[in-house]
């Protein structure tokens, strides 16, 4: 008795398979988040806690030095860039959960580029975690930021900008992990030092020169500075509390411009995208 043997043919890759690809993923990527909602109140309740809580406490101790700004309007900025942060680090980890189940293998061998399902990955994070910045922006009103159009559409943008890197790094970080354990362990060592470090909760002015060099070196700085001058530029206050608390980055004495910082971040966001292809196409 002979067998014969049945040929399968793979479809050849192309454009078109590749753009489906990145919406698949992404679409993936909203279903996953929109169905999980314990995920959407912890995301969402964390940076809450910090504005109201921990703001109204800092700023009972700073009350009287910076007349005409609430503590809680300083650290605005900061606690946007915490729930995109958070949300897009979560959304980048589900590559581990993926990996684990065997669903990441099924994606590494459809016939497409594995940089579309990196690109899809990093476009549904970042929508994810500007969605979930989203709820806080609305909350603009409550700690004296006014809702500004300009002001919101601004914000937005940072956000989806800022949101994409974090979600780039976090796929490059998930590339190669095995499970969750190791992956939340080495996620909580890079962004705490990251979110201290970037003037979410401090001013940037008049820090020792270790530290000021520690904020420097820090992308999220380039992140969290951006959004503090767009909301403070919509802010009536005295030039010397406007000194204090939105000195903005500088290098050696010298001022950089917000359109550079967004560069910062966009550039990182291109090159952090491209080690995530290589690792992923090493990955097996």
């Amino acid at each position: 008795m002979t067998t014969q043997a049945i040929s399968v043919v793979v479809p050849a890759r192309s454009a078109g398979h590749d753009l489906r690809a990145i919406k698949v993923v992404l679409h993936r990527e909203m279903l996953r988040f929109l169905s999980d909602r314990t995920r959407m109140l912890s995301m969402f309740f964390q940076p809450v806690l910090w504005l109201f809580v921990m703001g109204t406490g800092l700023g009972s101790l700073v009350q009287g030095s910076i007349p005409g700004v609430d503590y809680r309007t300083f650290m605005y900025p900061g606690m946007i860039s915490m729930t995109v942060i958070m949300t897009g680090m979560f959304s980048a980890g589900s590559i581990v959960w993926d990996r684990e189940f065997g669903f990441l293998r099924e994606m590494l061998v459809a016939p497409v580029s594995r940089g579309a399902i990196v690109l899809g990955k990093c476009l549904g994070g970042a929508i994810v975690a500007t969605g979930q910045g989203v709820v806080i922006l609305a909350m603009a009103g409550l700690v004296g930021v006014p809702y500004s159009g300009t002001l919101m559409l601004t914000l937005l943008a940072e956000m989806f900008l800022a949101a994409f890197t974090i979600t780039a790094f976090g796929v490059m970080l998930a590339a190669r992990m095995k499970n969750m354990q190791t992956f939340f362990g080495l996620m909580q060592m890079a962004i705490m030092p990251m979110m201290f470090l970037s003037g979410a909760m401090f001013p940037l002015a008049n820090l020792p020169s270790w530290l000021h060099i520690l904020t420097v070196v820090n992308p999220m700085t380039y992140a969290v500075d951006p959004m503090r001058q767009a909301v403070f530029s919509h802010l009536s206050v005295p030039p010397q509390v406007n000194a204090m608390l939105n000195p903005g980055v500088q290098w050696f004495g010298w001022q950089v411009p917000v359109i550079l910082e967004i560069g910062v971040v966009a550039g990182l966001g291109v090159v952090l995208l491209g080690v995530g292809v290589l690792q992923f196409r090493r990955a097996d």
